[in-house]
């Protein structure tokens, strides 16, 4: 089978491989519709809170918006009560056109780990289990009405699968994914994302490719006579079209999730497909990165209004500028531009 290949969750199909991860503050459906636009084959929403979603928050409905060119998306959602999680499924089902829901079982945050979600669920897989069950139920259950993609109210017709992505561990002393992943698939997951780290590593260190393919013959072993096959995506250290190849091949994982390496640079995806289907890729101008910079400030424009999209637009704009010659003093500037003219001004010259 060629490297890029389509990929089959539950009743999902996807026309490829290569997924924007779920990146808190950062994959909001203005960067997913570029991520999209350069070719990511899915993409899932940052992590949405079930405890805010279960009491009506506005700011938390945002978050699980379809962005206008994606086909398919995965709502993840995140929360350490199996029947807080079931209830913010059952929103999620109601209030969006969503394709997947995945259940947050990595973020190392504290905040999150202290509501006993995220990467605590390593700590303890017969709570992971008891969590994923709950929203396995709770899509099976429902007969409500869902939102379609032209937003009109329609009958729910199909289940749709919940996904779970979660660590190693939680530290070098307790490795717990092969428990993980026995929980999460004994209660219905129709796909498991691991992150290569543990909850203590965070993001520094090197991501343990190894466990990844370890994890990979596991499931392939454990679902070896199941009716459908359950893949296995990888995340973690995957910063260029050269890691997400040898991920591929070394591990053996059905998919690659871009997470830091697609931030100012959703043309990953671009080039990957390139270089896995033909062994080629093309370098990218600075005029197309900030074009698609700017596609993206529009976008957070209509969403966001201008004052907040410009100052979320900073943080991106200095992520496009990487590699550009004078970026450096670049973001001297874009650090303080406070709207879009003014952005326009200090990046004419590019």
């Amino acid at each position: 089978m060629s490297l890029y290949h389509p990929v089959h969750i539950g009743s999902l199909t996807l026309d490829g491989n290569l997924f924007l991860a779920p990146v808190a503050g950062y994959s909001d459906r203005a960067f997913r519709s570029i991520c999209r636009e350069c070719g990511a084959n899915f993409a899932y929403t940052e992590m949405v809170s079930a405890e805010a979603l279960t009491r009506g928050s506005g700011k938390t409905e945002e978050l699980m918006r379809r962005a206008p060119n994606e086909e398919q998306y995965a709502i993840q959602i995140f929360g350490g009560k199996p029947e807080t999680m079931a209830d913010a499924t059952r929103l999620v089902l109601e209030k969006t056109s969503c394709e997947c829901i995945d259940i947050n079982g990595g973020c190392p945050v504290p905040k999150i780990i202290k509501t006993n979600a995220g990467s605590a669920l390593t700590r303890d897989p017969e709570h992971l289990y008891r969590i994923v069950s709950a929203v396995v139920k709770a899509v099976k259950d429902y007969d409500g009405k869902r939102i379609n993609r032209a937003g009109e109210v329609v009958p729910y017709q199909k289940e749709i699968p919940v996904t779970v992505k979660f660590r190693l561990g939680w530290d070098s002393e307790h490795i717990t994914w092969k428990e993980c992943a026995e929980a999460a698939l004994k209660a219905g997951a129709s796909a498991l994302t691991m992150h290569g780290r543990t909850r203590a590593q965070g993001y520094e260190g090197k991501a343990d490719w190894h466990a990844l393919a370890e994890l990979v013959a596991f499931v392939r072993k454990e679902t070896a006579d199941a009716p459908q096959k359950i893949p296995v995506f990888g995340s973690g250290d995957a910063f260029t079209s050269e890691d997400a190849k040898r991920m591929l091949e070394e591990t053996g994982c059905d998919a690659v999730m871009f997470a830091r390496g697609a931030m100012g640079n959703p043309f990953l995806f671009t080039q990957t497909h390139d270089f896995l289907t033909t062994g080629q890729m093309h370098d990218i101008d600075a005029g197309t990165r900030i074009e698609a910079g700017f596609r993206e400030l529009d976008l957070l424009v209509a969403d966001r209004g201008e004052k907040s999209a410009c100052l979320e637009m900073r943080k991106r704009f200095c992520a496009y500028s990487k590699g550009l010659n004078g970026g450096g003093a670049l973001r001297k500037l874009l650090v303080q531009a406070e709207s879009v003219a003014q952005f326009k001004e200090i990046l004419a010259g590019f």
